[in-house]
Parts: C-alpha cells; structure tokens; sequence
C-alpha cells in the first residue's frame, strides 16, 4: 500500500465541524485582532534586540545604536516605530531621550519567547 504523502497526513480524513466549539471560540477568537501587529513588530531582529534590552533597563537613544551596533537615526527608527505601537516609551531628560519597555506584559513576552527559544525548541535561534 502506499505511503500518504505529508500533506495527506496533516489534515483530516473526514470533514466533520464541533458547532459547540467552533461556535464558542469564533467569539474568543476577536479578542485578537491587532495582535499580529504586535507580533510583526518583534519579528524584526533589531526591533527584538531592542526590546529585550529596553526591557532590562532604560536607556537613550545612543547607548540603544551602540548595542544594535547602529547609527543613531536607525535606532531611532526603530524606537519610534515600537514607541508608535506602544511597546516602549519614551521621556526626554535634558539633551537625552530615554526609552523604556512599554508595559511589564511586553517584557514578559520576550522572556517567555526568549526562554521557549531557549529550553524547549534548542537550536530556534540558530536557523
């Protein structure tokens, strides 16, 4: 007998719909529109870089290009456009902006990324 090929394993043999489920969680799933955003914002390497390091700690606009390895208008794209989304924050100081991770969730976000990354897919990071 021959072998079904992948495509033929990944989806059911027969077509038959769960309404209560599907009805009760087409609702739940609403609840997540824009969150691709969200994501699309950390899928970029540097944007995720930033991030993880605003969420260690505050810092300006020049030590964030001097850790991306950067110039200052390139970080400071970067910075708007996750400050835009509201994933970081920003105060200025005298001659110094000074951003920060937007909320406590974001940070969590990245570690928990981070240590999925990490712990349970060895080798995510390294494709």
């Amino acid at each position: 007998m021959p072998e079904k090929n992948s495509e033929q394993n990944d989806v059911c043999e027969v077509f038959c719909v769960n309404k209560e489920k599907v009805e009760r969680l087409k609702d739940e799933v609403e609840s997540t529109k824009g969150l691709a955003l969200l994501f699309k914002a950390l899928a970029d390497d540097t944007r995720v870089k930033i991030a993880y390091a605003l969420s260690r700690e505050e810092l300006c606009v020049c030590d964030v290009a001097a850790i991306i390895g950067s110039n200052i208008a390139t970080a400071s794209h970067h910075l708007r456009f996750l400050r835009n989304l509201g994933l970081a924050t920003q105060r200025k100081e005298g001659k110094f902006v000074y951003y920060s991770i937007g909320n406590k969730y974001i940070g969590a976000l990245i570690e928990t990324a981070l240590e999925h990354a990490t712990r349970e897919k060895p080798g995510i990071l390294n494709r």
